[in-house]
């Protein structure tokens, strides 16, 4: 599957509780425009069931995973579920598999090795899991090799742009590369940072972010005290729906095919941010351009 233009990463299109306004955003964001939604995986649970109902709502989209816990889904079952998907809407489910954290997962071990073994028990599966309906969330430069060789590509979570770009020359000219980048309609740069801090805290006790964004050039001072005003700004898109798609335009200059954004809200914000996901609608017809000429 090959992905381009923008496509939406929301945690509330797999979890909010009412299901028909799930389906309905999702058919609206088709509407707008966009081209692909991802949807967490998480701990594990019926994350297919979930697609399964992004996908009926829709007609042409893509659905994909970011990303399948390898640690909590059986790869026979993963398979099975992935070629039911894939006969019922004509390929449109793209399968995103990750090796998540050590802290969130106690028998978490030699990560390389698991997604190796993964990946040779979805190649085994009757039927098997194709390398081009498949990517891998990679961050450093193994598992990104990884993803080139053994999938369509790679799906980093939270990453700076130097990342879109370092990600594109290890993966060369060919494979997928397709960043989440979290976004923030906020201009006030106090309120956004505070918004991007919250937001951020729990991902500052992830060895795997943290060690990529040591990677891009980030320090102790910058790790520091929820974030220095350097890292966030580099990890988070903030401002007025210009600035956000000059953010999004900067990872496809450096090497994305596919942009998918998060919007990020203050904590507590009730339901789907629809009405966000509408007024940054109008970042589209220039990303997607900018993707289509790579």
């Amino acid at each position: 599957m090959r992905l381009a233009g923008v496509g939406v990463w929301s945690g509330e299109l797999r979890r909010h509780e009412d299901e028909g306004e799930r389906r309905d955003a999702a058919a609206e964001l088709e509407e707008l425009g966009y081209a692909t939604l991802w949807i967490p995986g998480g701990q594990g649970g019926p994350v297919f069931d979930a697609v399964g109902v992004l996908l009926r709502a829709t007609r042409e989209v893509s659905v994909a995973t970011g990303i399948l816990n390898i640690w909590r889904h059986d790869p026979e079952e993963t398979a099975a579920e992935r070629a039911q998907l894939d006969d019922a809407y004509e390929g449109r489910f793209l399968l995103g598999l990750g090796v998540s954290h050590a802290p969130l997962i106690e028998e978490y071990a030699k990560p390389l090795t698991a997604m190796r073994d993964y990946l040779d028990s979805l190649d085994a599966a009757a039927p098997a899991v194709p390398k081009e309906e498949r990517v891998l969330a990679a961050l450093g430069p193994k598992m990104l090799e990884l993803a080139r060789d053994r999938s369509a590509g790679a799906h980093p979570y939270l990453g700076p742009v130097e990342h879109t770009r370092r990600a594109r020359e290890i993966l060369g000219a060919g494979p997928l590369l397709a960043p989440e980048v979290g976004v923030i309609l906020e201009s006030d740069e106090q309120r956004a940072r505070e918004i991007a801090r919250s937001q951020l805290e729990r991902y500052m006790a992830m060895p795997n972010y943290v060690n990529n964004w040591r990677r891009s050039g980030f320090g102790d001072d910058d790790l520091a005290n929820g974030g220095s005003d350097r890292l966030i700004d580099a990890l988070i898109g903030w401002g007025d729906v210009e600035a956000i798609a000059e953010r999004i335009e900067e990872h496809f200059d450096a090497g994305a095919d596919h942009v998918c954004i998060q919007v990020l809200r203050s904590p507590g914000a009730d339901g789907l941010p629809r009405d966000e996901w509408r007024e940054l609608s109008a970042a589209l017809p220039k990303t997607s351009r900018a993707a289509a000429e790579r």
